[in-house]
């Protein structure tokens, strides 16, 4: 079930703090009563007497005592996320938000492309996949960063490639000197090229930086996805969660209140999506 009251705060406390990267990390987290939520929908993460923050959990949606917030040092509230140790309390509201439409998925042969600290979001939705990975043909999962030092969630690649129905590619923008990296070297774009994936009614997810998921859904639609098969998720844009700062609107949308995740028909045509 979902949480009587969405608006209370649950006190949660960290239990364990994973350096993805120099600017990532993710809170693993103990909240003080189990909360449900459905992939994709994403909750406010309060630093006390600091602020709070909308983030989407990375971990999957059939977890609800504990929870995984994958969170990039970008700003005020979150340089202080990056300053919490093991073992301090935070708080969490919500869920809120709408989540994937997994349940349509079924039989489908699904590709996602994660970018950058975009991973968080198509982490729990990988997982939530993963759970029920014989209701699907396939899971096809493209993930990018920009040099190898900035790729996340590296100690669970090697399991997630066991799976028979998982084909996992990986790929950095440049190697910097220095740095070591035996895979893709190109646009998360690139990879598309080496997939053969039948897009006809099939869904593609998509979240990443703006730029990413701009060319990205320009190369999805040449490749032969639909409009209403693009999932994009536009959390990028959100800040109070409840609609009332209009940070978030895109044309008559509000990305807290009707997203974070839209298809791609649904927004096109609204101005200044991916900004």
């Amino acid at each position: 079930m979902y949480n009587a009251n969405p608006y209370d705060v649950i006190p949660a406390v960290i239990y364990e703090i994973i350096e993805e990267s120099p600017t990532i990390r993710t809170l693993r987290l103990r909240p003080e009563s189990p909360i449900s939520f459905k992939t994709g929908q994403f909750v406010e993460l309060t630093i006390p007497n600091i602020g709070e923050g909308p983030f989407t959990p990375s971990s999957s949606h059939y977890i609800t005592e504990e929870m995984d917030i994958t969170i990039m040092k970008t700003g005020f509230v979150t340089e202080y996320v990056h300053k919490a140790r093991v073992g301090d309390t935070v708080g969490l509201r919500g869920p809120y938000g709408k989540g994937y439409p997994i349940e349509e998925w079924k039989d489908k042969n699904i590709l996602i492309m994660g970018g950058g600290v975009g991973m968080a979001p198509t982490r729990s939705l990988f997982l939530t996949l993963l759970h029920d990975i014989d209701d699907y043909n396939s899971i096809t999962f493209l993930a990018g960063a920009r040099a190898p030092k900035e790729v996340i969630y590296k100690q669970h690649i090697d399991e997630w490639r066991k799976h028979d129905k998982v084909n996992f590619l990986r790929a950095v923008d440049k190697i910097p000197e220095g740095e070591r990296w035996s895979e893709e070297v190109c646009l998360i774009t690139k990879l598309l090229e080496k997939i053969d994936i039948d897009p006809k009614d099939n869904p593609v997810i998509v979240c990443g930086p703006p730029v990413m998921m701009k060319f990205g859904t320009l190369d999805l639609l040449e490749y032969g996805y639909a409009d209403k098969d693009i999932y994009l998720s536009m959390e990028k844009k959100m800040y109070c969660g409840f609609g009332q700062c209009r940070h978030c609107v895109m044309g008559k949308y509000y990305a807290c209140k009707d997203g974070p995740v839209f298809t791609y028909d649904m927004i096109k045509n609204e101005e200044n999506i991916w900004e």
